[in-house]
């Protein structure tokens, strides 16, 4: 799966998931474009590591819950690399509460990082994708948009949205060699897992199969796959990479 000649940009890249996969697609060859909202020190750790492991990258900080920074941020890739042919939309946050509790802002800023940057990024790029014929588009939905998580309505709703929006999007951009798919994460070994109580990790861990948390480098790979061309036939889908989390 070599991406020489491919340009990419992951949003939330700083860290986590978005950090694993921009490592993994310059480890395979691609020019990463960093993104990040507040983290510099840590986007450009990202960027430093792939360019001293002979890859390219450059960082581009945006909110990218922004119409006009994720723009910003797409016209940056095309501007600093020449093109634009992989787009990870993986931004997002959580501010979990039960409904009772959760306020209006803590609604409105989950939608906003997690399933209006989908559609800023994701609009942005497709003006240019459906010039080159080409292009692959993924984004990181969760298990919680699957089967929903108590204390988690913002959450879950966001992450469902980004599924539908995937499933609509790959079938109004598929002939134009566009295709469009979704990893749905189950529970990651992230700064977000880590916040996570001890005993609700516990419980957690009796719903997977498994029996482990996953790794963000295992999300990367995925990722990779859906973007190379050994998928080039596969779109509107949503790949469950979970333990065996959620079956359907």
């Amino acid at each position: 799966m070599g991406f020489q000649e491919k340009v990419v940009v992951v949003t939330g890249a700083s860290r986590g998931i978005g950090r694993a996969a921009a490592l993994e697609f310059g480890r395979l060859g691609a020019a990463v474009v960093v993104n990040f909202v507040k983290d510099s020190a840590s986007a450009e750790a990202v960027a430093a590591e792939i360019v001293a492991a002979r890859g390219r990258a450059a960082v581009h900080q945006a909110d990218v819950g922004d119409f006009a920074a994720a723009e910003s941020l797409v016209k940056f890739a095309v501007q600093h690399f020449g093109d634009l042919h992989i787009l990870v939309n993986n931004a997002g946050i959580t501010r979990d509460g039960l409904i009772m509790m959760m306020s209006e802002a803590d609604w409105d800023i989950v939608q906003s990082t997690n399933l209006k940057s989908t559609f800023n990024c994701s609009k942005a790029a497709v003006r240019h994708m459906m010039r080159k014929r080409y292009g692959r588009i993924i984004n990181i939905t969760s298990v919680a948009g699957q089967m929903g998580n108590a204390g988690q309505t913002n959450y879950s709703a966001s992450k469902a949205g980004q599924i539908g929006f995937t499933k609509a999007l790959a079938r109004e951009v598929a002939s134009r060699n566009i295709t469009v798919n979704a990893v749905a994460a189950g529970y990651i070994e992230t700064d977000i897992w880590a916040t996570v109580p001890e005993a609700a990790r516990r419980t957690a861990l009796t719903m997977i199969p498994l029996g482990r948390t996953g790794q963000p480098e295992e999300i990367a790979k995925a990722i990779a796959f859906l973007a190379s061309d050994d998928a080039a036939y596969i779109t509107g889908h949503v790949l469950t990479v979970d333990g065996g989390m959620a079956m359907f």
